[in-house]
């Protein structure tokens, strides 16, 4: 089963379109699929607008809501947890923004290179063949500043997109990530639990790969609820703990059985 996680906080604009998108993309997959919307308190009837568009478009559909806007971190919490569980033991979990600025027609091409024997692929803007569209100059300068401080700090192999969400994850690796983190797995509540869960997937350890993204912010529904400024201190805190974060993963992983090897050195696949 694979399983599309989809973060959504008063998405109403852009949930149809992009579940438009979503339809064919699954027919493209093997196997059956289905979509986990996690409402993170939206006022703005997202979840409603979503199950409509499901029904209409044949789609599977289910709704984890929270009873408030608890942050990003919370949402992918809740998204990977039931995720997990739905998706079973050999299934695959894919997370992306709701937004619409990330193509759902790579999810095959991304499911695929799961049978490559990656456990985490990446859908990367600065993989060859990847880039940004319609993203402002400070955002751009932010995402690849801080992608960079985190290769330097706590370089990932195969890795060079560390904030972007959208990814695929074999069921497996985020089963064995909440066995070996518990509380701890998630524990950013804004747009750095992404590169936070990505390093500490790589430090269980599990491999990574990625493949190129054309990031379409001038398609994005709505304005963005990021705070840029608050973003860059918390991408610096997580960068300067991250050689004291990857220490306690690697004890953490030795004790529930995952051996060594929890970080994997720089080199980029």
């Amino acid at each position: 089963m694979l399983v599309l996680v989809l973060p959504a906080y008063n998405e109403s604009e852009a949930i149809g379109p992009l579940l438009d998108r979503v339809a064919p993309a699954f027919r493209e997959t093997e196997g059956p699929a289905s979509v986990l919307l996690v409402d993170d308190g939206s006022a703005d009837g997202t979840a409603d607008l979503a199950r409509a568009k499901a029904a209409e478009l044949g789609l599977e559909l289910e709704v984890a809501a929270h009873d408030g806007n608890r942050g990003l971190g919370a949402a992918l919490r809740t998204g990977l947890s039931r995720g997990t569980e739905l998706a079973g033991g050999d299934g695959v979990v894919v997370v992306m923004d709701t937004d619409n600025t990330h193509d759902p027609a790579l999810i095959p091409t991304m499911a695929a290179k799961l049978t490559s024997g990656f456990d985490v692929v990446i859908a990367s803007r600065y993989a060859p063949g990847g880039k940004e569209v319609g993203l402002s100059p400070r955002r751009r300068v932010m995402s690849r500043g801080a992608s960079l401080l985190l290769r330097l700090l706590v370089p990932v192999r195969g890795a060079r997109d560390y904030s972007c969400g959208y990814r695929v994850y074999r069921a497996s690796t985020l089963r064995r990530a909440f066995e070996v983190y518990g509380d701890e797995f998630i524990t950013e509540s804004g747009f750095v639990s992404s590169a936070e869960i990505l390093l500490k997937c790589a430090w269980l350890p599990a491999r990574i790969g990625e493949v190129p993204l054309v990031l379409r912010y001038d398609l994005k529904g709505g304005a963005s609820k990021m705070n840029v400024g608050a973003t860059v201190r918390r991408y610096l805190r997580l960068a300067a703990a991250g050689k004291r974060t990857a220490a306690r993963a690697r004890r953490a992983a030795a004790r529930a059985g995952a051996g060594d090897g929890a970080l994997s050195g720089g080199r980029t696949a």
